[in-house]
C-alpha cells in the first residue's frame, strides 16, 4: 500500500524547504526576536513577591539558558524545518505564559498570592511542562545545533523535569496564621499579634505597600469580570484588617483608590502628595508634626495614639514623645492651593457630627448598664457592646477606658448562659488590643474564661478557646493559663467540639505548648487521643494542625512514653505516601524529631518500608522537607549499620 506523500517533503519524508510546507503565521526571524525580547522583558521585572520569589528567579534563569540556542538559530543560513518552527511557536506560547505569571508575582496582590499559593505553584508547573515539551521535541540534528548548546538545553530540560515534581509550600507559621484568620467568622476578631506577624511576612506594613495592594486587588477583581466571589471577599477582608492595624481609616479595603467627594468634580486634578495625611490619604485640614518629623492630620494621629500605638505609622519608628506640633506653614499652603483650585473641604464640625453616629458616645452609658439589677437591661447592653467591640479599634479602647473590662468579667459569674457567651466574646474582641490583653488578665478573667470553656454553650466554648489563644500571645499568660488548669478543657474541645471548636482548640493549644510546662500538662490531659483522631479522620482536614502539635511534643520523653509506637509510625508513613506536600513535610519533621531522641523509633520506621518514599521527598519535596528527609535518611542509615555489622559477625 502506497504511503500518502507528505506536503513539502521528499520521498523519504524529509521537509524540503519553508515555502513547500505552506505559509507560516510568523516570520522566523521575527519569531526568534520576539522570544529573545520576552526573555529580556522577564529579566527586567527585578524583584518578586516574597512567597514566589525563589521560583520566579529560577524560572527567569532557565529562560535565559535558551538564549544561546536562539542565537544559533538566528545565525542559520538555511530555512528551518517545519518541526522546528512548530516547536518555536510552542516555546513562544510557553514564554508568553511565563511572562504573564512573572508579572503576576511581581505586581499582583500579595494576599491573593499567599491564599492561592498552591494554585500559583500549579501555574509554574504548567509553564515548566510547556517549555520542556517545546525543547524535548526540537529537531536539533536537522538544525545543526552545536553539541555544547544542545547539552545546555538538555540539562535545562532535566532541571525542568525535577522542578515539576517539587512543590514549595508556605512555612508553618504563615500557614497557621492564615488558617486562624480565615476561620474567623463575622462575630469574631482576629488577634492583632497574628495580623501584625502576617502583615510583616507579606510585606504589607507600610502605607505605600497597602495602597499598591489595593490597586492590585482592584485589578484582580477587574480581571475576574467584576465578580466578587468568596475568595475575593476573603482577600478584601484581610486587606481591611491590615489597614486597621496600620491606622488607616477605611471601612472598605478598596476606598483609597477612589476619589474623595471633594474631588469628584475635578478628577484630573493632581494633589501634591505632601498635602495628604498618610493615615487617611485625604487632604489635611489641621496638619501636625510628630516626634519623627512626619506630618499627619491631627484627628487621625490622635486616634492612632489613643489606640495605644507608640510608633510612627509611616516610618514604624518608636516615638520619643507624644507631643503634636501644629504645622502652620503647610496648613497655609494647603488652604491657598484649595482656594486657587476652588476646592471646598468638609468642615470639621461635619466630620465630627458623622462620627457621633457610630455609637461611640453610647459606650459610657452601656458600660453602666452592664451592672444594672435588671437582666434584660444587661442583656441588651452586653449585646450592643459586643457589636461595638467588633467594629473598630477606637471602640475597644473606649470600652476599656470607661471600665468595661471589670464589668464584663463580672458577667462571667452569672448563671445566664447567653449573657456569659456575649461577655466572653466581647472580651475576645477587646483582647485584640495589646494593652487590653494585660488588663483582662489583671482582672482575673482567665480562670472565669476557663470555666466558661468547661461548662458553657457550644458558642461560648468556642469563643472562650479563641479568647485564651488571643491572651496567650503574651508569654506570661501562657504559663498562667496552664497553671490555672486551662489545658484539659481545651483538650476536651479538641476531642468533642464542632469543627470550628476543634480548630479554635488546636490553635490555642499550639500557642500554649510553646511553653515547656504546658507540654507536660497536655500529655497528662490525654491530648494523644484527640490528636490521633485528627490524623485518622480525613473529613476534618486537620492533619497538618495535628502534626504541628505532635512536633512540639515529640521532644518530651513523657510523650514518647505514652505513644503507641508501631501504629503511630505506621500512620505517619501512610501520610508520607499519600498526604499533601505540606503534610509530608510535617510528618517527616515529626519522625526526625522522634528519631533524634530515641533510635527505637527509627528502627520501627524501617520496618514499614518508608525508605524509598523518604528518598523521594529528599529529591522532590519542599525545601524544608528535603532538609528534614536528608537528616532522617542519615539516621536510618546509622541505625542500619550496626545491624549489618551484626549479620557479618554471625
Amino acid at each position: 500500500m502506497e504511503k500518502t506523500p507528505v506536503p513539502g517533503a521528499d520521498q523519504g519524508g524529509r521537509v524540503l524547504d519553508e515555502e513547500a510546507a505552506g505559509p507560516r503565521e510568523h516570520d522566523v526571524d521575527d519569531l526568534i526576536q520576539e522570544l529573545l525580547e520576552m526573555i529580556q522583558s522577564a529579566s527586567s521585572f527585578g524583584d518578586y513577591r516574597r512567597l514566589q520569589r525563589k521560583e520566579c528567579f529560577n524560572l527567569v534563569r532557565r529562560m535565559k539558558l535558551v538564549v544561546p540556542f536562539l542565537e544559533e538559530i538566528k545565525e542559520l543560513q538555511d530555512p528551518i524545518p517545519d518541526a522546528a518552527y512548530d516547536r518555536l511557536c510552542c516555546l513562544h506560547k510557553a514564554f508568553h505564559s511565563a511572562r504573564k505569571l512573572l508579572r503576576c508575582c511581581h505586581d499582583g496582590s500579595k494576599i491573593y498570592l499567599a491564599l492561592e499559593s498552591e494554585a500559583v505553584m500549579g501555574r509554574f508547573h504548567m509553564v515548566y511542562e510547556k517549555i520542556k515539551q517545546s525543547l524535548d521535541d526540537m529537531p536539533y540534528e536537522q538544525l545543526g545545533i552545536t553539541d555544547e548548546v544542545k547539552e545546555q538545553v538538555e540539562l535545562m530540560s532535566v532541571q525542568l523535569k525535577r522542578a515539576k515534581r517539587r512543590t514549595d509550600t508556605q512555612d508553618m507559621e504563615l500557614a497557621m496564621d492564615l488558617m486562624v484568620l480565615l476561620s474567623e467568622e463575622q462575630n469574631r476578631n482576629a488577634d492583632g499579634a497574628i495580623l501584625e506577624r502576617l502583615a510583616k511576612n507579606l510585606e504589607l506594613q507600610t502605607l505605600p505597600d497597602l495602597r499598591a495592594e489595593s490597586m492590585a486587588i482592584k485589578k484582580l477583581i477587574k480581571e475576574r469580570g467584576g465578580q466578587s466571589g468568596e475568595s475575593t471577599q476573603q482577600i478584601i477582608n484581610l486587606l481591611n484588617k491590615f489597614k486597621q492595624i496600620a491606622g488607616i481609616e477605611d471601612s472598605n479595603g478598596l476606598d483609597d483608590v477612589t476619589l474623595p467627594k471633594y474631588l469628584e468634580k475635578c478628577p484630573s486634578l493632581m494633589i501634591p502628595s505632601d498635602f495628604l495625611c498618610p493615615i487617611t490619604l485625604e487632604i489635611m485640614m489641621d496638619p501636625v508634626i510628630v516626634a519623627t518629623g512626619q506630618t499627619y492630620e491631627r484627628r487621625s494621629i490622635q486616634k492612632w495614639l489613643d489606640a495605644g500605638h507608640r510608633t510612627c505609622p509611616k516610618t514604624r519608628q518608636n516615638l520619643a514623645h507624644l507631643s503634636l506640633t501644629s504645622n502652620y506653614a503647610l496648613r497655609n499652603v494647603i488652604l491657598n492651593w484649595c482656594d486657587k483650585n476652588k476646592i471646598e473641604l468638609l468642615k470639621r464640625e461635619q466630620i465630627e457630627d458623622s462620627d457621633c453616629l457610630d455609637g461611640k458616645d453610647d459606650i459610657p452609658s452601656l458600660v453602666e448598664q452592664l451592672s444594672s439589677i435588671h437582666l434584660d437591661v444587661q442583656r441588651k447592653a452586653v449585646k450592643r457592646i459586643r457589636s461595638l467591640s467588633k467594629e473598630n479599634p477606637d471602640n475597644r479602647v473606649a470600652i476599656a477606658k470607661h471600665g468595661g473590662i471589670p464589668a464584663l468579667v463580672s458577667l462571667l459569674n452569672y448563671p445566664d448562659s447567653k449573657l456569659k457567651e456575649h461577655a466572653v466574646t466581647t472580651l475576645l474582641n477587646l483582647s485584640i488590643d495589646e494593652l487590653n490583653k494585660r488588663l483582662i488578665a489583671k482582672e482575673d478573667a482567665i480562670p472565669l474564661i476557663i470555666e466558661v470553656l468547661r461548662i458553657g454553650t457550644v458558642g461560648a466554648k468556642e469563643n472562650s478557646a479563641a479568647a485564651l489563644f488571643s491572651l496567650s500571645m503574651l508569654d506570661e499568660n501562657k504559663e498562667l493559663i496552664g497553671s490555672l488548669n486551662g489545658i484539659p478543657p481545651l483538650v476536651d474541645l479538641l476531642q468533642n467540639g464542632t469543627i470550628r471548636g476543634k480548630k479554635d482548640a488546636a490553635t490555642a493549644l499550639f500557642n500554649l505548648l510553646l511553653n515547656c510546662k504546658n507540654k507536660v500538662r497536655a500529655i497528662e490531659a490525654g491530648i494523644m487521643t484527640p490528636l490521633r483522631t485528627l490524623l485518622d479522620d480525613k473529613n476534618l482536614s486537620m492533619e497538618d494542625e495535628a502534626l504541628s502539635i505532635f512536633l512540639l511534643l515529640a521532644s518530651r520523653p513523657e510523650w514518647r512514653g505514652v505513644i503507641e509506637k508501631h501504629s503511630f509510625i505506621e500512620k505517619l508513613v501512610q501520610l508520607i505516601k499519600e498526604g499533601s506536600s505540606k503534610t509530608k513535610e510535617c510528618a517527616v519533621a515529626v519522625l526526625l524529631e522522634l528519631g533524634s531522641h530515641d533510635s527505637s523509633f527509627t528502627s520501627t520506621l524501617m520496618q514499614f518500608g518508608a525508605y524509598e518514599h523518604i528518598c523521594e521527598i529528599e529529591r522532590s519535596g519542599t525545601n524544608r522537607a528535603q532538609r528534614k528527609a536528608k537528616s532522617l535518611l542519615q539516621l536510618m542509615r546509622q541505625c542500619q549499620l550496626p545491624r549489618s555489622l551484626a549479620r557479618l559477625k554471625s
